[in-house]
């Protein structure tokens, strides 16, 4: 999370242009999008715990290539493009395996706390990482951030090695392209699954306006650009900490419509902020509310996935997940270099209340998906394929 302010950070203060810094987006979508169904694919054929690890392996060795960039007496602005797709590509082979690992190790019924505290995970990394990493790329520069992050990973690796290992089902399906189709075919027959996926891409593509946080942050002083990417995950934080409540939910697909609208409320009143503050509040709002969007998709994911396809949904989760994100940092882009930064920020969080309506209209499956329903029916399809029906 270092890495994730002082890359664009550092793209920014070497080019000054958000266009710049929104097309890492772009670069990031084709990379994860390319790896994401083979890392699905994969994680459901061999050792969940060894592609984590080895991936981590390869996911420091991209640090070491930033570190050093960094040191040079003009860092190459390619160097970051290159170091960019391959964290891309590299999470996308990871994190099929990562998020499937979490149904084998823990039962169907624990999945909103486990939800709730890998939220609570990554908010503290996401609040500390961009906070810190904030400070040290504007007081120190970012070499030193990518250093700390190198460290973190190795300490990543360290763990790993300490874990059990996870080896795949006997019957496990080989990867291959008529595998991929399978997952595929699996989610289109499932309205609730396509509206998870789709709610959050258009949530996501309209009101994602993070490839804007170093041009904004001039205005506010520039070590104030840690501050904006830390304050969704200050609000994803509080949200993941009262998030007690939501095991008493059952409709998670109309949760999940009602967060992504007050993310997109929560991205207009960052747009329109005239202070500090009160951004940074928007943002937090933002970052509460796209926190419980995602509690409910983790939940609806695994609880109702059979664990045989867990990897290649991942997969399929992962591009709905982080193409939003990598497209909308570069819509915000183009349209911040076309209008002006408020008009992209203000007409992408308009885009995103709307599309949401728009979607939970369309996909009634979704609105009025029940749990309950959908962990009986995760059941009796494992029930089936174990009895060779």
């Amino acid at each position: 999370m270092m890495s994730f302010v002082a890359l664009p950070w550092q793209l920014f203060q070497l080019t000054k242009s958000s266009f710049a810094v929104g097309m890492l987006g772009v670069v990031e979508f084709i990379a994860i999008f390319s790896m994401a169904f083979i890392g699905g694919a994969l994680a459901d054929y061999i050792d969940r715990r060894r592609m984590v690890r080895l991936t981590e392996m390869a996911l420091a060795f991209g640090c070491v290539i930033l570190i050093v960039n960094s040191l040079l007496a003009r860092p190459q602005v390619w160097i970051l493009f290159v170091a960019a797709a391959l964290f891309a590509a590299l999470n996308g082979l990871q994190r099929p395996a990562l998020d499937s690992l979490v149904p084998r190790l823990v039962r169907a019924e624990q999945m909103p706390a486990v939800a709730a505290l890998q939220g609570l995970r990554a908010s503290i990394a996401m609040i500390g990482g961009p906070a810190l990493g904030g400070i040290l790329v504007v007081s120190v520069g970012p070499a030193l951030a990518y250093s700390v992050d190198l460290v973190s990973f190795l300490i990543s690796v360290c763990a790993l090695s300490l874990m059990q290992s996870v080896p795949p089902p006997p019957d496990a399906d080989r990867p291959s392209f008529r595998s991929v189709i399978e997952g595929l075919r699996y989610a289109r027959s499932r309205q609730e699954l396509l509206g998870t996926y789709l709610i959050d891409l258009n949530a996501m593509f309209f009101g994602m306006p993070m490839a804007l946080f170093p041009a904004i942050a001039e205005s506010y002083g520039g070590a104030s650009v840690g501050l904006l990417y830390a304050s969704p995950a200050v609000g994803a934080f509080l949200a993941s900490l009262t998030s007690g409540w939501s095991v008493k939910v059952h409709r998670h697909g109309l949760a999940v419509a009602l967060a992504a609208g007050v993310w997109g409320l929560a991205i207009i009143g960052f747009g329109f902020a005239r202070s500090l503050w009160l951004a940074l509040f928007c943002l937090a709002v933002a970052g509460g509310a796209d926190m419980l969007s995602g509690l409910f998709r983790m939940t609806i994911w695994n609880q109702t996935i059979p664990d045989h396809l867990r990897g290649r949904l991942a997969g399929i989760e992962i591009v709905s997940y982080t193409t939003g994100p990598l497209l909308g940092n570069a819509e915000a882009g183009i349209v911040a270099s076309l209008l002006s930064i408020r008009t992209s920020v203000v007409s992408g969080g308009v885009l995103c209340v709307v599309g949401t309506a728009l979607l939970a209209l369309i996909l009634p499956a979704f609105r009025d998906y029940d749990g309950r329903a959908g962990l009986a029916r995760k059941e009796a399809e494992e029930q089936g394929r174990a009895a060779g029906i």
